[in-house]
């Protein structure tokens, strides 16, 4: 039943009900829909206030953040999905390690799949006194955990300045000629204002989640933090399973009404997003996805290309990378309102891991975002539909001369987390072909025929030799079976559940780590053999 707006009047001469319907809404203007429909996505208000910075590339990055943290005089909180032991990773720790010598209270929290290869490369910052947490190591109470990670970047000094970005620690974000090798595209920002404050709780989050909480009491108070600018943002802070990330893609995929101009280095969409991407640019948005010509994660490739038709036949312009890796996570729409952070437009970013985001709202920092994209655009190629409708490279012009510069090497395999990332997408596809749950492309079909392959040698190796699969079977079935088991205990006992963030010792050595109040507590036999064993570094 409709009812009339107040001040209305029934009868004959009164508005149509369909207008009537929606009056309710009439007070509000287009842009305050969309910052309540915004704020719902992040969790927060917008924060007013705030000065953003545009750091593009390592050359810029590194030594903004080096130079903050080298200056820190009361408090570091440090967040990074991957620190190399190679140079860079240690002149940053030498640098985080030298200001807790000198008092400065130092937290840090790494993630285990991006480091567990320089894991002892932290006792120097906790001997000097820093409290360096381990993110969610492997353990035998939750076999399928390590899929959750924590892939955010982000840095905040003294309440003072945060750094975002998409960029981690490493020698590849500096490139190497000898080898031919580009440094890695990649963009952040630095923050000044209260926006600060939101990124602090961020961290504390994460810090506190199954291990002892931060003393808040020593970070600057939020309202302290005076204002520095007159940019408005918000800090998205996603979590597992709360999806504000991807609710604010949509959202801005659906509002946008010029332009909308996307960066992804694993670029995996969900049906929805694509099927809003394809939605904005039949009706008119001039919508642009950069991805990398060559991805680190060598099965990722044919998965983000299977996706470029329904996107070309819709009219999205779709451009790779020509250099050796892009891995920078942007937006741009219609030049007023820009997303940084270290979200990938796939289901592993918005679904599983802990990333952080900003979403800005300002024209000129849009300026600058959209003239970087632009100057991007030149070092990559377009993909286009050809008249026989199949995917190909546009034809670009080459100097062929002697004196033309060499080309660069495209980046080596990455990491084992990048590669636990490969095998989330590599399900997502296998997936899809037996649901039909989003749009496969010919570019699959080599996966696809691998994996029939390998299907039909296990169905045949089942039928011939049951033994050969039923023990492996049985004991994924018992170990899940006694993890789900111990979990549920665990419950009823009123501890929490969730990823496991350790200290560093712990990580390392294998070591219990035992605070005071968890002295008084029974272990039970489950939780001792997880903390007892050794694991691999």
């Amino acid at each position: 039943m409709t009812h009339a707006a107040p001040g209305t009047r029934s009868g004959p001469s009164s508005l149509p009900a369909r207008t009537v319907r929606y009056s309710a809404f009439a007070p509000a203007t287009l842009a305050e829909l969309a910052e309540r429909a915004f704020a719902r996505a992040a969790g927060s208000p917008a924060s007013e206030g705030n000065a953003v910075r545009l750091l593009c590339d390592a050359r810029e990055n590194y030594p903004a953040w080096r130079e903050a943290l080298s200056r820190a005089q009361r408090y570091i909180l440090f967040e990074s999905y991957i620190v190399e032991d190679d140079p860079i990773g240690r002149e940053f720790t030498a640098i985080l390690a030298e200001r807790a010598r000198a008092g400065v209270k130092v937290f840090v929290i790494i993630d285990w799949l991006g480091c567990w290869r320089a894991l002892s490369m932290w006792r120097e910052i906790r001997d000097a006194g820093g409290d360096v947490r381990v993110f969610n190591p492997p353990r035998l109470s939750s076999p399928l955990g390590w899929l959750s990670r924590d892939h955010r970047k982000t840095i905040v000094v003294d309440g003072d300045v945060g750094f975002v970005s998409g960029l981690c620690i490493s020698e590849r974000w500096i490139g190497n000629p000898r080898r031919r090798l580009e440094p890695w595209r990649d963009t952040g920002i630095e923050i000044r204002g209260p926006a600060v404050a939101t990124m602090e709780q961020a961290f504390v989050s994460v810090f506190g989640t199954c291990g002892d909480s931060l003393d808040t009491t020593i970070l600057k108070p939020a309202d302290q933090m005076t204002k520095a600018g007159n940019v408005r943002l918000h800090v998205i802070a996603n979590e597992p399973t709360v999806a504000g990330t991807f609710r604010m893609d949509l959202i801005v995929a659906s509002i946008a009404r010029r332009q909308l101009w996307l960066t992804d280095a694993y670029f995996v969409a969900t049906s929805p997003y694509v099927q809003a991407l394809r939605a904005a640019a039949r009706d008119g948005v001039d919508v642009r996805l950069l991805v990398p010509g060559s991805s680190d994660i060598p099965a990722l490739s044919p998965l983000s290309r299977a996706q470029y038709r329904p996107l070309l036949e819709a009219g999205v312009r779709v451009f790779e990378w020509s250099g050796t890796m892009l891995h920078a996570k942007t937006a741009v729409a219609d030049r007023r309102w820009s997303r940084v952070g270290s979200t990938n437009l796939n289901l592993a970013s918005w679904m599983s891991n802990y990333e952080l985001d900003v979403a800005i709202e300002d024209a000129a920092f849009s300026e600058q975002m959209a003239w970087q994209y632009e100057a991007d655009l030149a070092r990559s190629t377009e993909i286009v539909l050809t008249k026989r409708n199949r995917v190909r490279r546009a034809p670009i012009a080459r100097s062929g001369g002697p004196g033309a510069p060499r080309p660069s090497r495209r980046a080596v395999s990455g990491s084992a987390g990048r590669a636990a990332a490969g095998a989330f997408s590599v399900g997502s596809a296998l997936g899809a072909a037996l649901t039909d749950r989003r749009i496969l492309g010919p570019a699959e079909a080599g996966l696809l025929f691998i994996m029939a392959a390998v299907s039909i040698v296990v169905g045949l190796v089942a039928a011939i030799a049951p033994r050969v699969l039923a023990w492996p079977l049985a004991f994924v079935a018992i170990w899940s079976g006694i993890a789900w088991l111990v979990k549920g205990v665990s419950l009823r006992r009123g501890r929490r559940s969730g990823p496991r963030v350790e200290q560093l010792e712990d990580a390392i050595s294998g070591e219990s780590h035992l605070d005071n109040q968890a002295a008084t507590h029974e272990q039970t036999v489950s939780e001792q053999a997880s903390s007892e064993r050794h694991p691999v570094v």
